[in-house]
């Protein structure tokens, strides 16, 4: 071919495959070692990749005789059995096939060409009978296997199912238990073989050994592979048969063994294959349309070079109307549809060939996604509040689930990869407080986390924006001491982020088990779609709870879970749009009055305004600025300092209005 290794290697790189290394050997030859991807498991013999080579050097393909030098024909029996052999398959669904033939042999060393071809492939020879097998494998991708006729429980051989708790000791000298959905070659009176995987060293062959039984068969790769998994056990017959072996190279392989003993010396074939083989598949029909193929490959490929290939890659293709009828062979179990035929053309026709072109990008106009909107527009007023996002696991321990949660609204994991994350989470927040003792441990004083993400319910999945926060409210500075962050902060917080969604709300005393009583309350939407609907939560995380999570018990952690869906519905129609300043003055006036320690400021806010509607001057706004409780205010009470505010649209306010 006057091509080097390392040319080879090269031109077959773009072909699809990876070269692992190219290694000189004495003489002038080479090894390439390439990295065979799982769907093709053809190339995992020399044939394969010969083949591939053949295609990209528009070279011909010499195929090993399958019977050159045998002593009598190779002919095959379709009924499974002869004089000397017979062959049962009890599972036809794992093992669709199975060939074997008899011959009287003679036990010795290989050849020196074989033996030197095993070692530079990895292979350690043995004895010309396991050599022959070994070489067959590694040429044609076919495993095979050799038993000692003499330790057969006589000439029959049987492809069935494990027997519940079956033993077998394979080649390795290790005894292994056996599972019902395991495939075994077994003769009258037990297992010999693990299908697929490894013979059994009950009829090994041996030095004595006169006669063997060579068999070669196509299993489920499905069962070859969980079979192995199971018995952590993988050989090179597993690793072929597991990816998909070409079923029919049954008989190709037994007759390519008989030729290389017979030519070798090493015995002759007792008599004719014996093939079971009760349902025979054929090429698999496929049509490739010349315009798809030119659109997506990039351009247009010649007729004739279209059917090189398809043709050098062991393909039939027949000339049609729009295209090519196609018969995969049985060896390429890749190919499946038209796209398939698409690539192997592209792999050879050399995507080298395409013209550089920039492609052809077009983004329609769409509307923005009101959802992404959205939690952009949270991202900037929470990081710009000093918070930074967090992501956490969407599974959490089922003990941290229930602290968060009411029981009975947790939903837990089928088959959860570990213990510890066995519940999908009800809430932001059992991440976010984990994610605070995370920060904490590692000596950060002051942490302020936020999340956006889903919650899990047994009626469904909700989103939800949540706030974790401790340490310093303020930062710390020479001009004024730095104050530690408190329940009206995250509550502001809380307000601040539903106001700039357009959503007012109001805040109610609410009790949750993992919020200390007294520090906790629901968020109320109080107009618009979702008036009187529940938002979100506010408080402070119980000390319990916080030691739970690795906190330490003194440590005061805030926190804030909004519903976003429900924010969604409670958007007020531009209640974020800009509004115009007013024209004409406001009058303020403050009051102090004396009210009952444990009434909330909403109640009184509340009442407030319910008075000022009744007044001609429009009372627009109710605050609270000062708070105060000792001498002069009854045991019980606090005095606080209310600002009114007053302001009419379209005048000037006088003193006798307000």
């Amino acid at each position: 071919m006057g091509a080097s290794a390392d040319d080879i290697a090269a031109r077959i790189g773009l072909c699809g495959f990876e070269v692992a290394s190219v290694e000189p050997l004495d003489g002038g030859d080479a090894v390439i070692d390439f990295e065979i991807g799982a769907n093709r498991p053809d190339c995992l013999s020399v044939l394969g990749l010969a083949r591939e080579v053949a295609t990209a050097y528009n070279l011909p393909l010499r195929l090993p005789s399958a019977n050159a030098g045998a002593t009598i024909p190779l002919s095959s029996t379709p009924t499974g059995e002869s004089e000397f052999l017979r062959v049962v398959i009890e599972d036809a669904d794992l093992c669709p096939r199975y060939a074997a033939a008899v011959a009287d042999v003679r036990i010795g060393p290989s050849p020196a060409w074989m033996a030197t071809r095993l070692q530079a492939a990895g292979i350690r020879p043995i004895s010309n009978l396991v050599d022959i097998t070994n070489y067959v494998n590694l040429e044609l991708g076919q495993p095979m296997h050799a038993f000692d006729a003499a330790k057969l429980g006589g000439p029959e051989i049987r492809v069935r199912r494990a027997k519940p708790g079956e033993l077998v000791t394979t080649l390795d000298g290790v005894g292994r238990t056996l599972e019902p959905d395991m495939l075994v070659i077994a003769d009258r009176d037990r297992a010999q073989a693990v299908a697929g995987v490894m013979g059994g060293a009950a009829s090994e062959v041996s030095a004595a050994t006169t006669r063997v039984v060579f068999e070669s068969a196509y299993f489920l790769p499905a069962s070859v592979r969980r079979t192995s998994k199971r018995l952590g056990l993988k050989t090179e017959a597993s690793s072929r048969f597991e990816r998909g072996a070409d079923i029919d190279g049954a008989v190709v392989a037994i007759a390519r063994a008989i030729a290389l003993m017979e030519n070798a010396g090493a015995g002759h074939i007792a008599g004719p294959i014996v093939d079971r083989y009760p349902v025979p598949r054929g090429p698999r029909p496929l049509h490739l349309r010349r315009e798809r193929l030119t659109r997506l490959f990039g351009a247009a490929v010649a007729d004739a070079e279209v059917e090189r290939i398809l043709r050098g890659l062991g393909l039939t293709a027949t000339p049609a109307a729009s295209g090519w009828n196609v018969m995969a062979p049985t060896f390429r179990v890749d190919l499946l549809r038209e796209v398939d035929l698409i690539e192997e053309v592209g792999r050879h026709h050399g995507f080298d060939q395409l013209a550089p072109a920039f492609p052809v990008v077009t983004t329609p106009a769409t509307a923005p996604d009101p959802r992404t909107t959205q939690d952009q527009m949270l991202r900037r007023i929470l990081t710009a509040a000093g918070a930074s996002e967090a992501v956490t696991f969407g599974f959490i321990e089922a003990r941290a689930a229930e602290a968060f949660a009411a029981a009975g609204t947790t939903v837990a994991v089928a088959n959860p990869l570990s213990g510890k994350l066995d519940t999908l989470r009800p809430s932001l927040l059992p991440g976010l407080v984990d994610a605070v003792a995370h920060n904490r441990r590692r000596g950060r004083r002051d942490v302020r986390l936020f999340e956006i993400g889903t919650r899990f319910a047994p009626g469904g999945e909700s989103r939800g924006v949540g706030v974790a926060w401790t340490g310093g409210a303020t930062v710390e500075h020479w001009s004024a001491a730095t104050r530690e962050v408190d329940f009206f902060d995250v509550k502001g917080l809380a307000e601040h982020v539903c106001g700039i969604l357009g959503v007012t709300v109001r805040f109610t005393p609410s009790v949750e088990p993992f919020l200390v009583p007294g520090q906790t309350a629901m968020i109320v939407a109080t107009h618009g779609p979702a008036q009187g609907e529940t938002l979100g939560v506010v408080g402070r995380v119980t000390p319990a709870v916080a030691d739970a999570r690795g906190l330490p018990r003194q440590d005061a952690v805030f926190v804030a879970e909004l519903h976003l869906d429900a924010l969604s519905r409670g958007r007020l129609a531009g209640g974020d749009a800009t509004r115009p300043l007013p024209r004409h003055p406001s009058v303020v006036r403050d009051l102090s009055i004396v009210v009952v320690d444990t009434l909330p400021a909403e109640i009184i806010r509340g009442t407030i305004q319910a008075a000022g509607a009744a007044l001609p001057a429009p009372l627009v706004a109710v605050s609270f600025f000062d708070r105060y409780q000792g001498e002069g205010v009854p045991v019980g009470g606090v005095s606080l300092s209310v600002r009114l505010t007053f302001q009419a649209a379209g005048r000037t306010l006088t003193d006798a209005e307000v």
